[in-house]
């Protein structure tokens, strides 16, 4: 399953209410079910992005839709590249002319 990295911050809203913070990740866990993904992994953090999260679904579809329903509810904005696992990495760089 493709495996991705969503750094994220909360939007003025999110902040004025962050001690609701740990129920919106459970509810952003069910949304991931729910397209037959899962949060592997959630991280608050310092500095540009507020947090990080590695999350795992079967299609880049699947993860669009959960993310568009998750940051709908306007408490977050997003950034999410896909990531390669290095073995898979390493097979394509093995490939390479």
């Amino acid at each position: 399953m493709p495996i991705y990295i969503t750094l994220g911050k909360f939007t003025q809203e999110e902040i004025t209410k962050i001690k609701k913070s740990p129920e919106r990740l459970e509810a952003a866990r069910k949304v991931l079910k729910s397209v037959g993904g899962d949060i592997k992994e959630f991280y608050y953090t310092l500095g540009q992005y507020d947090f990080v999260v590695i999350s795992e679904a079967p299609s880049d579809e699947a993860m669009m839709k959960a993310l568009f329903i998750i940051c709908s509810r306007g408490t977050v904005r997003t950034e999410t590249p896909i990531a390669i696992r290095a073995e898979k990495g390493a097979e394509i760089i093995e490939e390479l002319p």
